[in-house]
């Protein structure tokens, strides 16, 4: 049975960091993106729309996973570490009990294109040390169709006119997994979905056709259940990206950059930042 959109969000234009100009599509309590909280899609060939980047800020109790097809990023954090991202490589981080990071643009980078997508953790897990992880472009793993070309950050795809492949990020919890699908005017693409799955489509460029219905850029599709998704690129060809997951299922509690389980938990995590123990 084919999946069925059940909702379309819509990206909004916002700023973060220092005044970053970004299109936003956030599901902090959206059911149909479990465990997927937050996408933002960074876009501009004007380097003052992001030449300020994201300064140091704390994060908790969630996972970032940040995807550049243009232009580079420069993460530094309180563990220690270091990473820089070209084009096409990606960059993930769980934030566990607790951690400050900044993400930079590099100086060479008059145009930007990427993603940073915010995913959840379970209870059991947002108290765990943080983890960091560059992922450059040629380690991620691709795979071609006709008329369609697909690269897979995390988890198993299996899609059709294509070798099954894996992503090589296996951090990403619980069995959530992203990637980038590419595909031209007028092809359709079937893609195999697990029961109980969370399965969504970001549209970054060009339409897609999914039932007879038009979908543009920059919305979010929200699929129901079935064992498989048929989408087909517009008339302009489709540019998106996929992404699944077993939904947590729990209680999310949000405060800027903190995530947890309840209001109480959320108040602790603001003392501890604030007392300067968070990220020792």
């Amino acid at each position: 049975m084919n999946r069925q959109v059940q909702q379309v969000i819509k990206a909004q234009p916002s700023m973060d960091g220092a005044g970053v100009a970004i299109q936003r599509v956030a599901g902090f309590e959206q059911r149909g993106m479990d465990p997927v909280l937050m996408i933002d899609e960074l876009r501009s060939e004007h380097r003052e729309d992001f030449a300020a980047g994201f300064p140091p800020h704390p994060h908790r109790g969630m996972q970032t996973l940040t995807y550049m097809k243009h232009g580079g990023i420069i993460h530094e954090d309180s563990q220690g570490n270091r990473g820089e991202i070209r084009s096409g490589g990606a960059q993930y981080m769980s934030a566990g009990r607790g951690i400050i990071h900044s993400e930079m643009p590099t100086q060479d980078s008059m145009g930007l294109h990427g993603f940073q997508l915010w995913f959840n953790l379970p209870a059991a897990q947002k108290m765990d040390a943080p983890r960091y992880r560059d992922l450059p472009g040629d380690e991620l793993t691709e795979a071609q169709g006709e008329g369609a070309r697909f690269i897979a950050v995390s988890g198993n795809w299996q899609l059709n006119g294509m070798s099954p492949i894996e992503g090589p990020l296996r951090e990403l919890a619980p069995q959530a997994a992203l990637g980038d699908l590419t595909v031209e005017a007028g092809v359709e693409v079937t893609l195999e979905t697990g029961a109980g799955e969370s399965v969504m489509a970001y549209i970054y460029d060009g339409s897609l056709e999914h039932e007879g219905t038009r979908f543009p850029e920059r919305q979010m599709l929200l699929f129901g259940e079935g064992r498989e998704l048929r989408i087909g690129a517009g008339a302009e060809g489709a540019g998106l990206l996929l992404l699944r997951g077993q939904p947590i299922g729990e209680r999310v509690v949000h405060y800027g950059p903190f995530v947890m389980n309840s209001e109480a938990e959320i108040e602790q995590a603001i003392r501890d930042y604030q007392s300067g123990s968070f990220a020792a």
